[in-house]
C-alpha cells in the first residue's frame, strides 16, 4: 500500500492572530538547520519504523509540504527536501505533490522551484477576499495579490489549486462572507477548503476571545450561530457552482479531491517529517511487544522547533492502535466524508463482531437527527456536520 509523505515547514513571514499551529517567524539560519534535520530524519525513517514495529513501505503516491508557509523557504531548500524524498522512497509517476503557499510569496523564482520539484498541486491560504478581514488577522496579502498569484500559477501550468476560506473572522458579515465565497467560485479553482474559526488558547485571537477582550479585533468576531450560518451558505453556494462537498471542510470539482488528505480520513498509511508531524503505519503482526489486537502504530515528532533541533537523533512519541481503537478512528475519520462509512467494510476489517456499544451509539445519534443510514452506509446529516465533534466524541471509548 503506497504511502503519503507529509513534511512540516513551520516558518512564516508573520504569525496570524488566529493561528494555533506550531509555526512562527525564524531566521534563515534556523531554516537551513531545520531542512538538514528533516532530511536526516528521512534517512533514518526505515530504522524508526522497524524499531516501532511498523510496516515500512517505500512506494509513495502523495507528498504534502505543509506549514507554516513552505513558500518562504529559499529556493534550494525545497529542492533539498524533495531530493531527499526521492532518494529514500519510490515516488510513483502519477503521485500528487502538493505545496501550501501564502498569497504574496509566489514569485517567479518560487514557482520555477515548485515546477523543478515536481509539484502539481498548490494550496493557498487566502482565508478571505475582503481586505479588511485579512488585515484584521495580520495576513500580509489582499485580494489583488491573491488574484495575481492565481494568474501566475496558471500561466506556469499549475492549475490544480485549492483555496482556503475561514468562516468567523473579525468584521465578517453575511454579506462579506457571500462575497468571499463568490470570489472563490469566480476564480474557477477546482478545490476549496472552508474552515470555521477555532477558538482555543493556542492562538492569540482565541485567548482574547476566551478572555472577553478586544485585542486583535476579538470584539468583532461573529458569534457561533452566525459562523454556523456562514458555513451553511458556503456549502450551498459551492454545491450550486459544481464544487461538491466531499468532506466536512472540503469541496472539489469531479476528480480534484485531495488524494493526500483522503489518506488521513480513510486511515491509509502516511509518514510525517518535521516539527509536530504525525505518522500512522500498519503494525507488523508478529512484533513481540504488541498485543494481538494491535492494528497500527501512530507516532509524532516534537511540537517545538527548539526542542526538535536540539535532538541528536530521531525521537518520536508513539502509541499502538488496537483493533477497538481502529474502529473508533474509522468512525470519527470516515464520518467526516460525505460518503460516510460502509458498515460491511467495518465488519470486514475487524477480527470480531462490532461491539454492542457501537450499535447503541449509532441508534442514539441517529435518533437525535445527527446520523443517518443509507444503502448500507452511515452518514452525518446536515445538522450532524455542524455538530460533528459531538458525534465523533460518542464513538470514543466504545
Amino acid at each position: 500500500m503506497a504511502l503519503g509523505i507529509y513534511i512540516s515547514v513551520p516558518f512564516c513571514r508573520s504569525k496570524c492572530t488566529f493561528c494555533n499551529f506550531a509555526s512562527g517567524v525564524f531566521s534563515r539560519d534556523r531554516m537551513q538547520r531545520y531542512v538538514d534535520r528533516v532530511c536526516a530524519d528521512m534517512a533514518d525513517s526505515a530504522r524508526i519504523a522497524e524499531s516501532l514495529g511498523a510496516v515500512y513501505e517505500r512506494d509513495v503516491d502523495t507528498i504534502y509540504l505543509g506549514g507554516g508557509t513552505p513558500s518562504t523557504l529559499a529556493p534550494d531548500q525545497p529542492e533539498q527536501l524533495f531530493q531527499s524524498v526521492r532518494e529514500r522512497f519510490r515516488v510513483l509517476p502519477d503521485a500528487e505533490v502538493t505545496v501550501e503557499c501564502a498569497p504574496g510569496t509566489l514569485s517567479a523564482e518560487v514557482i520555477a522551484t515548485l515546477l523543478r520539484c515536481g509539484v502539481n498541486r498548490v494550496s493557498m491560504g487566502v482565508q478571505s477576499f475582503v481586505d479588511q478581514e485579512t488585515r484584521a488577522v495580520a495576513r500580509l496579502h489582499d485580494r489583488a495579490i491573491t488574484l495575481a498569484d492565481l494568474d501566475r500559477l496558471r500561466a506556469a501550468g499549475l492549475a490544480n489549486i485549492n483555496l482556503d476560506l475561514i468562516a468567523g473572522l473579525p468584521h465578517q458579515t453575511e454579506e462579506s462572507w457571500r462575497y468571499s465565497v463568490r470570489e472563490l467560485i469566480a476564480s474557477e479553482v477546482p478545490h476549496a477548503s472552508v474552515y470555521i474559526l477555532e477558538v482555543d488558547e493556542d492562538s492569540r485571537l482565541g485567548r482574547e476571545l476566551i478572555a472577553g477582550g478586544q485585542r486583535y479585533h476579538a470584539h468583532h468576531v461573529p458569534d457561533g450561530d452566525q459562523t454556523a450560518r456562514f458555513y451553511e451558505i458556503a456549502c450551498d453556494l459551492l454545491t450550486e457552482a459544481g464544487i461538491a462537498q466531499y468532506e466536512i471542510s472540503n469541496f472539489a470539482r469531479p476528480g480534484f479531491e485531495s488524494r493526500h488528505n483522503l489518506k488521513y480520513w480513510t486511515r491509509r498509511p502516511y509518514l510525517g517529517f518535521g516539527v509536530d508531524a504525525h505518522s500512522m503505519l500498519l503494525a507488523r503482526q508478529l512484533h513481540p511487544d504488541f498485543p494481538e489486537s494491535t492494528a497500527a502504530v501512530r507516532f509524532s515528532a516534537a511540537d517545538d522547533l527548539d526542542r526538535y533541533l536540539a535532538q541528536t537523533t530521531s525521537e518520536y512519541e508513539s502509541s499502538c492502535v488496537t483493533q477497538r481503537q481502529a474502529l473508533e478512528e474509522e468512525m470519527f475519520l470516515g464520518l467526516r466524508l460525505n460518503r460516510g462509512v460502509a458498515l460491511d467494510a467495518l465488519c470486514e476489517h475487524r477480527r470480531s463482531p462490532l461491539p454492542p456499544a457501537f450499535h447503541a451509539v449509532v441508534r442514539e445519534v441517529t435518533e437525535n437527527g445527527l446520523l443517518q443510514e443509507s444503502e448500507g452506509r452511515l452518514l452525518l446529516t446536515e445538522r450532524g456536520r455542524l455538530l460533528s465533534n459531538e458525534v465523533f466524541a460518542r464513538f470514543i471509548n466504545l
